[in-house]
């Protein structure tokens, strides 16, 4: 009795390396890391330029004093209160949305405009298809009832 061999762990690593959602992903996390780049020198060039118009150029300076007193070394470093530092986080999430907006405006939008053609492409192909085929499936029709008729109007003449 022959017994199939499973594929072996190298085989099977090898082939979902070789799917092309893995890489697909891949190229999007080097293209994302890339792309970082950007969107922190945009919030550095120009959104924390336009902050700074009015208070601080340097998002990570804006802070409360949740208890008190707060103070600071010269490292920066909080030695007595409790201190939060929402300016870090205000700069985060100013990055995360101007990268949001730039995947939707630039990628997705597009992306998925080209896609809604390409299904409208299609089905109006398919659409024409149809209409051709039961053009062809009526004319047939009409041959095959003149035929009747014509066999018809044979046996009643003989």
């Amino acid at each position: 009795m022959s017994e199939k061999k499973e594929p072996g762990v190298v085989a099977g690593f090898k082939a979902f390396l070789m799917r092309g959602n893995v890489v697909d992903l891949a190229v999007a996390v080097v293209i994302g890391a890339a792309f970082t780049n950007i969107v922190n020198s945009v919030v550095k060039g120009v959104i924390n330029p336009l902050v700074g118009a009015i208070g601080t150029k340097n998002l990570d300076s804006y802070s409360s004093c949740l208890k008190g007193p707060c103070e600071t070394a010269a490292d920066g470093t909080v030695t007595s209160g409790v201190m939060i530092l929402w300016g870090s986080v205000l700069g985060a999430t100013l990055s995360f949305v101007i990268t949001a907006a730039v995947v939707y405006f630039l990628m997705v939008l597009p992306m998925s405009k080209y896609l809604a053609r390409q299904e409208a492409r299609r089905k109006a192909r398919e659409g024409t298809h149809e209409i051709i085929e039961v053009t062809e499936l009526e004319v047939l029709k009409e041959i095959r009832d003149a035929l009747v008729a014509q066999r018809g109007s044979g046996h009643t003449e003989h």
